[in-house]
């Protein structure tokens, strides 16, 4: 896919690794569509250096938490920009709780987020997609490929992820293609101190940390060189998952 002139949502764009994807996709030409919920400021900031850099791109709010809100963001992004041709679903939260500690409130908030908004931001997307011949890229990371037993419930939302991208692989033949990427330690937590971030890079089999361009070069060759890709997961981990 030339990724120049066409459109691309991401959602989750407003921080961290969502945000630097949308930098990526808009480094490409592409027409950003920035969601946030709860983090506008960095989502304003990331369309001011996009815009001033001769791109385009546009903010957009939703609380993805809602099924309603969530279908109906991919419709307000093709109705305003004139259609959608990537989708990019990299909102998420991660909770650092165990299994025992966990509380039902707690077990809602992150699938909600996590799975159920994926689910349905990319059934409101679907007809768009399906008339651009379009590409989806889901965010797993390795969670979702071996149990974190102090990530308890994130590692079983992202766990959901894989499954449903190989659900959407097949729903969405032939005109779409769906893949995801299980990111390792490209970005780390903020609080993790000097101590904590040397000892995942010792233990890395690539010996360092990843980063974000890691994974948005992942990205990239998903969506400009896996035409023949789909329901697949690209681990981005430096090998750890091979441990």
């Amino acid at each position: 896919m030339r990724l120049a002139g066409r459109v691309a949502l991401v959602t989750g764009a407003g921080r961290r690794l969502g945000q630097a994807l949308a930098r990526a996709l808009a480094g490409r030409g592409m027409t950003v569509a920035i969601h946030y919920n709860s983090s506008g400021s960095g989502a304003e900031a990331l369309r001011e250096e996009i815009v001033a850099a001769g791109g385009r791109a546009t903010c957009f709010a939703a609380d993805l938490r809602e099924p309603a809100a969530a279908a109906e963001l991919p419709r307000r992004v093709a109705a305003e920009l004139g259609g959608l041709d990537v989708l990019v679903n990299s909102a998420a939260v991660m909770l650092h709780r165990s299994f025992e500690e966990t509380t039902p409130a707690e077990y809602d908030a992150v699938l909600d987020l996590n799975l159920r908004s994926v689910f349905f931001v990319t059934q409101g997307a679907a007809p768009a997609l399906r008339a651009a011949r379009g590409k989806v890229v889901n965010m797993a990371d390795l969670s979702g490929l071996e149990p974190w037993p102090g990530y308890a419930v994130h590692s079983l939302s992202k766990a959901g992820i894989v499954m449903l991208t190989r659900v959407l692989a097949l729903a969405l033949a032939p005109e779409v293609t769906v893949n995801a990427l299980a990111p390792g330690t490209v970005l780390v937590p903020e609080e993790y101190d000097a101590e904590e971030r040397e000892r995942l890079a010792r233990t890395t089999p690539l010996r360092r940390l990843g980063t974000p361009e890691d994974a948005t070069a992942a990205l990239l060759y998903l969506l400009e060189g896996g035409d023949f890709v789909t329901g697949e997961v690209l681990a981005v981990d430096g090998g750890r998952l091979l441990r």
